[in-house]
């Protein structure tokens, strides 16, 4: 890095995105700060070369002072989803200090087709967040990741097991994105995204769950079929399991958007920012065959 290379700064470090968004600028030969409410869980990244900043988003203050002398932001959405209205107020309160410490561009981790929603919930959050940020003045990059490839492994063995995979999802497709792509694409943003654009990131294609339950039955070895329910059937499903209701909210937030036709865009913002096509849901699966039980 030289003395003119911009600082910048990756929020929610500690997690599996920010920490490989962090690792990825630093093997690039960026000036990173990694921030976290707890920075000493950032000492490997300290050791890469990052510097460590504490920023807690539910205190303000904390938010300013890491950002202070920040030239560019990645805000990776935070996980406070239990309690409604306390992420967008996270993320208004980043995107406030940011404006105060001098930030000029931020980068943030949205969603496919952000809503506003009576209520609140994930797409509500998001797209408020979406909205703080044009309004602020600043230059930004909304990068509306699709769903990641890692969601699947949430219930696939279960899919496997039972030979029954549930979605509310309506036939329609899913753009499914890794984490690593998504990553990348973060990273290349954080590094060069200029002016204001919003950009979907997606896999390199949009597979029907009935297509995910073949692909499961391929790389399990064990028959698979999807069985299409309506959303309320679901969310019966999923409290019935024991999930709590704002993660069963969100799953079906999720299925809603795909049966909407949301989630089966495709573009080509993963190869245009990193030079690199995404992987396939197939090649994805494969690489976790262990993870399917």
């Amino acid at each position: 890095m030289s003395a003119s290379s911009p600082k910048l700064l990756v929020t929610g470090a500690g997690g599996q995105l920010g920490r490989r968004v962090v690792e990825l600028l630093l093997q690039a030969g960026a000036d990173v700060v990694a921030a976290s409410r707890d920075p000493s869980k950032l000492a490997d990244l300290v050791e890469q070369g990052a510097e460590a900043r504490q920023a807690d988003f539910d205190d303000p203050t904390s938010l300013v002072s890491a950002f202070a002398g920040v030239d560019r932001l990645l805000l990776i959405s935070t996980d406070a989803l239990g309690q409604p209205g306390q992420r967008i107020g996270q993320h208004r309160a980043a995107v406030a200090a940011a404006v105060a410490a001098g930030v000029k561009h931020i980068v943030y981790t949205s969603a496919p087709a952000p809503t506003p929603k009576a209520g609140g919930g994930v797409m509500d959050d998001h797209f408020w967040t979406e909205q703080a940020i044009i309004a602020s003045g600043l230059d930004w990059t909304l990068l509306r990741h699709n769903l990641y490839a890692e969601v699947i492994l949430m219930g696939a063995a279960q899919a496997v097991a039972s030979g029954q995979l549930f979605t509310a999802t309506g036939g329609l497709g899913r753009s499914y994105v890794t984490r690593e792509d998504c990553a990348r694409t973060d990273a290349a943003a954080l590094l060069h995204a200029k002016g204001r654009q919003i950009l979907d990131v997606t896999g390199p294609e949009a597979i029907t769950q009935d297509q995910l339950a073949a692909l499961l039955s391929e790389v399990s070895g064990r028959p698979v079929a999807h069985i299409g329910l309506t959303a309320e059937q679901l969310r019966g499903g999923l409290t019935g399991a024991g999930l709590p209701d704002f993660v069963a909210d969100m799953l079906i937030d999720f299925d809603v958007a795909a049966a909407q036709g949301y989630h089966a865009v495709l573009t080509p913002t993963v190869e245009a920012l990193t030079g690199r096509k995404p992987g396939t849901v197939r090649d994805f699966l494969l690489a976790n065959k262990a993870a399917l039980g």
